[in-house]
């Protein structure tokens, strides 16, 4: 078993070099962000992940969470203590606003303690992300009462929050929900339906449960022009604000999952509960999308961190592990697989394609930033349109890519990597989650060739070309032989993107997976050939020693990304621009 280690030196360089952090100082909410603390931020997180969090994730998997006979929750040995003291840190406050009790930071700074949180732990994780989410709902469409009553103990910790969208029937269709709210005489609402797959529904780590239930009034229209969202707590609040009496719902069982077995995934059952409704009736979807691209950003980075914990984990096991000879040793000696070519390329594979996702959940996050906090209104609008663009990249490609390297990372250890004892598998079985909720990856697909390639008529995701080819084509000298790798991605993606927008219907959605591929390793390429760029640079001006093999690392992964990755992604444009007749012609027998 490993111990995790957070790359900060990684998670600094993209903050300060890709994504240029330093520029959010021009944002009123973040002129007391200095770009120099950063690594020391980081260091300190690392740290606290490493040493509280990290522990309890085999934990967490082995014993999972427990429904008892009399209905509680009971978690995994540790997590509460682990959660208690993340609380008293103030680690899942560090990005929220300071008016609500939080540490005023950049989304993006979240983001990277949110990767160390994910890493050490994904299990646990959930526990605060579906409390971020929660919160940004309310800060975005409750009223200033409800903010004042929920929001400040969300955001300690104190209290955590949840989101009840699906249904047995209402999966991808949101629209096809049937629980009810009936208005009570004071204004309250009584919710009654069953809802599944809700993600720590349950639980004893924090002393009041906030759910948002989304649920249909009298008289609604059917679809998801009739669907309301509300605030049902676990616990109905005394005079004082305090929890007191139990609300009328429960937690009836606890699915049995292939993976991340520390998060407890409850079926909840509301019996007339009471809840509050938030903004006006039948806007519940509305109020859904505002937190649809952080929710998705954030399990795309789940994506890239159970990857890196599988990584880690994978490189510790290739040095330990003695297997065959090598040039150069003496007959019957066995060397570290890590000696193996076939080995360093799984390995350098899992950290290439790190890399890149860590830019590109990076630069979205910088993103929506930009488009809450940018000065101007026209800042604002192109921060808003490039997360618009890079969140479904970052979802999908992300945790397509989680599975993956987490199944290199088995494959690495070989035969003990099949075994649960080594604890590759956890990591293979953790992220598989990833690609299905929040929108299955299919859905981010469709989503990109709907919604956002048709952005400006396809201006917005020309313009994302545009700078990656200028990245690409700034690169000289030592450099100058990824150009041409880069430059190719592009045009690829120039006419596909082209075709897609002219072919409309199924023969565009028949080819929207592989243009999500496609276009998100030729955009997360351009970040590494920044990245290359800028450690070169550095490098020439006499960097030594750490540094210096860390940015000679940086341009090995780039050079690996952009000279065999990319290329290897051109193989696509016939699935992207074949149509949908072969599809059509298919017919699956049972």
């Amino acid at each position: 078993m490993s111990n995790y280690s957070a790359p900060v030196q990684d998670m600094d360089f993209v903050l300060q070099h890709i994504v240029n952090v330093g520029q959010l100082q021009a944002h009123d909410a973040f002129g007391h962000v200095d770009p120099a603390d950063m690594a020391g931020l980081l260091d300190e997180a690392g740290r606290f992940f490493s040493e509280v969090v990290a522990p309890t994730n085999r934990t967490g998997d082995i014993q999972g969470s427990q429904r008892n006979p009399d209905g509680t929750v009971t978690t995994p040995d540790g997590i509460a203590e682990a959660y208690q003291k993340l609380v008293e840190a103030g680690w899942g406050a560090i990005a929220f606003d300071p008016e609500y009790g939080g540490g005023g930071f950049p989304i993006v700074i979240g983001l990277a303690v949110q990767e160390m949180l994910t890493s050490a732990n994904m299990g646990f994780s959930l526990c605060p992300l579906l409390t971020q989410g929660a919160v940004h709902l309310l800060a975005e469409h409750a009223s200033e009462e409800q903010k004042l009553t929920w929001v400040p103990k969300m955001v300690s910790g104190e209290w955590t929050g949840t989101m009840n969208l699906t249904e047995p029937q209402a999966g991808s269709d949101v629209g096809a929900l049937t629980a009810k709210a009936v208005r009570n005489d004071d204004g309250s609402y009584a919710i009654t339906g069953q809802k599944i797959f809700i993600t720590w529904g349950d639980h004893d780590v924090a002393e009041n449960i906030v759910h948002l239930v989304l649920a249909r009034t009298a008289d609604a229209p059917p679809g998801t022009k009739g669907i309301s969202v509300f605030i049902v707590p676990k616990f109905l609040l005394n005079d004082d604000g305090t929890p007191g009496e139990a609300n009328s719902l429960e937690c009836v069982s606890l699915e049995h999952k292939l993976g991340i077995h520390c998060s407890p995934t409850a079926v909840m059952a509301f019996e007339g509960a009471t809840g509050y409704l938030i903004g006006e009736e039948q806007t519940g979807m509305r109020s859904m999308f505002t937190m649809m691209n952080s929710a998705r950003l954030s399990v795309g980075l789940e994506g890239l961190a159970v990857a890196e914990r599988a990584y880690q984990l994978a490189v510790q096991y290739s040095f330990d592990r003695t297997q065959g000879g090598r040039p150069g040793l003496a007959k019957g000696e066995a060397a570290p697989i890590v000696e193996h070519p076939d080995v360093r390329r799984m390995l350098i594979t899992m950290k290439a394609y790190i890399e890149a996702m860590r830019a590109l959940c990076y630069l979205n996050a910088k993103a929506m930033d930009d488009a809450h906090h940018a000065a101007d209104a026209e800042a604002r609008a192109a921060g808003q349109e490039l997360a618009e663009v890079l969140t479904p990249l970052s979802k999908a490609w992300c945790t397509d890519l989680g599975n993956e390297l987490t199944s290199l990372g088995v494959q690495v250890h070989g035969g003990m990597g099949f075994v649960e004892e080594t604890g590759a598998a956890q990591h293979y079985r953790d992220i598989r989650i990833g690609a299905i909720y929040e929108g299955t990856n299919g859905i981010q697909a469709i989503d990109l060739i709907g919604r956002k390639l048709p952005i400006r008529d396809g201006a917005a995701v020309g313009e994302l070309l545009d700078q990656t080819q200028a990245y690409a084509e700034a690169l000289g000298g030592d450099l100058a032989s990824l150009t041409k790798p880069l430059v190719d991605g592009v045009s690829a993606c120039r006419e596909s993107s082209a075709w897609l927008l002219t072919n409309r219907g199924d023969a565009a959605l028949a080819g929207a997976t592989p243009y999500l591929r496609l276009l998100s390793t030729v955009v997360a390429g351009g970040l590494m050939a920044k990245g290359a760029a800028v450690a070169h640079a550095e490098l020439t001006d006499g960097a030594t020693g750490d540094r210096a093999e860390f940015l000679s690392q940086k341009i090995v992964t780039a050079s690996f990304f952009i000279e065999q990755l990319v290329p290897a992604q051109l193989g696509l444009m016939p699935s992207i621009m074949s149509g949908n007749d072969v599809l059509a012609n298919f017919h699956p027998v049972v």
